[in-house]
This record gives C-alpha cells, sequence and structure tokens, in this order.
C-alpha cells in the first residue's frame, strides 16, 4: 500500500547514458529526488500538484510535493507551493481572499478517514501570492481544496473539488494498487 515510481528500461538507459537526473513517470512528473543509498528509495515520490481552482477561478494554488520514506508506513512529506488570489474586485464590491484547505490521512487511518491533519493558508491581496510550506509524517495521502473566504470570515465560500496532492494507494496512473 504505498507509491512507487519506476522507469521503463529504455528509459532508465537512456537517462543513465545521458547523465541525467530519473524522471517520475506520474502524469504530474517532476524530476526525481535524487538517490540516496537506502533501498527504501524505489518507494519515494515527488512531482507537481496544481494547478487547482476556487469554483469561480478568482483563487489558485500550485506547488510541490516531496515524500520521502523510511520504511513501508514511516515517511515525510513536505508540501511547498503558492496560494494566488485572482479576485480584483475591492471587499465593498464583494472581493474576497484566496483560501487553500490541505487533509491528511496517516497510516493508522482508515482509507476515507480525513481526521488525522488539516492545514489551511489565507491570502488577500488581488494579484500577490502566498507561499506555501509544511511538513507532515507517515502520511498516506494528501489533499487540497481551493477557495474564497471573507476577509474577516472563517466561513471558506466558492470552493472547488478535493484534488490529491499525494495518495500511497494508487499506483502512478491512478489506480488502487
Amino acid at each position: 500500500m504505498r507509491r512507487s515510481i519506476t522507469l521503463g528500461l529504455a528509459a532508465a538507459t537512456t537517462v543513465a547514458a545521458l547523465g541525467l537526473p530519473a524522471l517520475a513517470t506520474a502524469a504530474n512528473a517532476a524530476p526525481a529526488s535524487a538517490a540516496s543509498s537506502s533501498h527504501h528509495d524505489d518507494w519515494d515520490y515527488d512531482g507537481w500538484w496544481g494547478t487547482y481552482w476556487s469554483s469561480n477561478h478568482l483563487a489558485r494554488a500550485k506547488g510541490y510535493v516531496d515524500v520521502n520514506y523510511n520504511d513501508e508506513e514511516s515517511n515525510r512529506v513536505h508540501i511547498t507551493g503558492k496560494l494566488y488570489d485572482n479576485d480584483n474586485r475591492t471587499y465593498g464590491q464583494g472581493g474576497k481572499c484566496a483560501y487553500i484547505k490541505f487533509r491528511v490521512s496517516s497510516w493508522d487511518d482508515d482509507e476515507d478517514d480525513w481526521s488525522s491533519s488539516y492545514k489551511s493558508y489565507k491570502y488577500c491581496g488581488a494579484g500577490g501570492y502566498k507561499n506555501i510550506n509544511f511538513w507532515r509524517y507517515d502520511v498516506a495521502q494528501v489533499q487540497a481544496k481551493v477557495c474564497q473566504i471573507g476577509l474577516h470570515s472563517s466561513q471558506p465560500v466558492k470552493c472547488g473539488y478535493w484534488r490529491d496532492i499525494y495518495n500511497a494507494y494508487e499506483d502512478e496512473y491512478g489506480y488502487d494498487v
């Protein structure tokens, strides 16, 4: 029940012959982490996520995920990215801030249980962005939802869908393992 990234023999041979770093084969592939001496390297994963939008396209987020395993169910997940506020309206005109909420399930949770951890970011400043940067440990899945939120509100609105950033229960093509 873990995500592993593998390369085809031809691609690996070409990469090795050219002296290039290995590339992940996930749908949202990005350069893979530098290999270490651990035999768990094939469990590691890194890649780009997003761009994810609020339902009205006035907030968006994108970023990078880096997952490093110590053993089958012990890992460190680093999420980075940017949250963009695309709402140029004033607050008097109904303008809202950009908002992103992350939910994380650990290996101890049921596959559909998201009670273990949440993290959110809010950014008010049309045309700008806020950096996203956090770590979680022993992670099976990470999802994100982009919304808008009022300047002094605690209730997000105009939310997009929950989107996978990392899912150890699926292979790189989205199939259950």
